[in-house]
């Protein structure tokens, strides 16, 4: 009897609907994949397993092996017979810049060529007004993955020297590394990965500023302090607050036109929208109108009307956000009580600072902003599910 079970074959059919958005066809290999105790239904190669195929490995290499023998070229013709490892004229610096220019490049041309993937909804619901915001950050990471990294192996290797030969060789592989890795992401990008590099580009941006005001003391005053003009590299601190807004922008974007194919003309999620649209701005405007004397005033609005609509967002997101699950309505509320349990320990008893009432604050409405991404995205997911389900039953009728 158990011979006979686990020779028995079982049969997937699929909708036609499905089938023509998908574009499949007869002879389409199909992989059945089981991920946390579901069954997914794999058409064709994956975004993973597409890098090594149909010719994608060979432009990152490729890129990597002319830019590098264009660099050694570059000695030959200087008469340059050896190069400092770092420096401001050295190897590290060549890695970065030209890593990043590779890199940026590929991830730019990936990107739009896998806009005629029929798998790819990602891109396709992706304005072009957003398409510079999406591929600086992937670039503005690239940066900083690399200076990283260059950092490091300078500490590592202090004073090291090379010849033409083996600079252009060691740059030959952090090009083609960092090369790989643009593809990669420009091929699995989708709103999960957006948002991570979201966090990745609020959080080193502010980490950073905070790194390089240490010595004067920053967390003695508050964390607008850091983009202020009395404070070391203001415009970093507030770019990073720009830059981020504008992601968020773009994310925002994507997620509710996704929506939109199953919830058209939803009053409550334009709503939403809206509010998490003023709500980037905001973040925006924070660092467009620093703590400076000039603009402390519109600096304090913009600040105050961040926090209205956080706790709007909070407060609203129970009839906003369809089929919004208990667990994230008791975490919306937990997070909106500690938030006032701050407020209140910060303005009435004076126990919190307002540096560290501003790091909780910000720290707490970030997270949950995150969190209430993840919940849309969710919320797409399912939409697609039982559309397909839908489609089943109506085929089964």
């Amino acid at each position: 009897m158990e011979e006979q079970m686990a020779k028995k074959d079982f049969h997937l059919s699929i909708p036609k609907e499905v089938a023509e958005q998908l574009q499949l066809k007869d002879e389409t290999p199909v992989k059945l994949i089981v991920k946390k105790d579901r069954l997914v239904v794999q058409f064709e190669e994956s975004s993973r397993q597409r890098i090594f195929q149909n010719g994608v490995l060979g432009w990152p290499l490729l890129t990597a092996v002319l830019v590098s023998l264009g660099y050694y070229i570059s000695f030959v013709i200087q008469k340059i017979h050896s190069i400092k490892f770092s420096g401001d004229y050295s190897l590290a610096t060549d890695i970065i810049v030209l890593g990043v220019i590779m890199g940026t490049l590929l991830f730019a041309g990936f990107f739009i060529w896998d806009r005629n993937n029929p798998q790819n909804h990602f891109t396709k619901n992706i304005y072009w007004r957003n398409f510079p915001v999406i591929v600086l950050s992937f670039a503005l990471i690239l940066a900083l993955v690399l200076i990283g990294s260059m950092w490091l192996f300078g500490l590592l290797f202090k004073g090291v020297v090379f010849d033409r030969f083996t600079a252009s060789i060691i740059f030959f592989v952090f090009g083609v590394l960092s090369n790989l890795a643009m593809v990669y992401f420009a091929l699995v990008v989708d709103a999960g990965v957006l948002s991570t590099v979201l966090t990745l580009v609020i959080i080193s941006g502010v980490v950073i500023s905070m790194a390089v005001n240490n010595q004067k003391y920053w967390w003695q005053h508050n964390l607008s302090f850091l983009g202020t003009s009395n404070a070391s590299s203001g415009w970093q601190f507030n770019a990073t607050l720009i830059f981020s807004a504008l992601l968020m922008v773009a994310l925002i974007d994507y997620l509710f036109v996704s929506l939109n194919e199953f919830f058209a003309g939803s009053r409550r999620l334009i709503l939403l929208r809206i509010l998490l649209t003023l709500t980037a701005v905001n973040l925006g405007l924070v660092g467009v109108f620093p703590n400076n004397a000039a603009s402390h005033d519109l600096h304090d609005q913009v600040a105050s009307f961040l926090v209205f609509f956080i706790i709007a967002l909070v407060v609203s997101v129970r009839w906003l956000l369809p089929a919004v699950t208990t667990d994230f309505l008791v975490l919306s509320y937990g997070v909106g009580m500690t938030l006032v349990v701050a407020e209140c320990l910060f303005r009435v008893l004076g126990y919190l600072s307002l540096t560290a009432f501003e790091m909780i604050a910000f720290l707490l409405a970030f997270g949950w902003l995150l969190m209430l991404f993840d919940r849309i995205e969710a919320l797409i997911n399912n939409g697609a599910e039982s559309t397909i389900a839908l489609m089943d039953m109506d085929k089964s009728n």
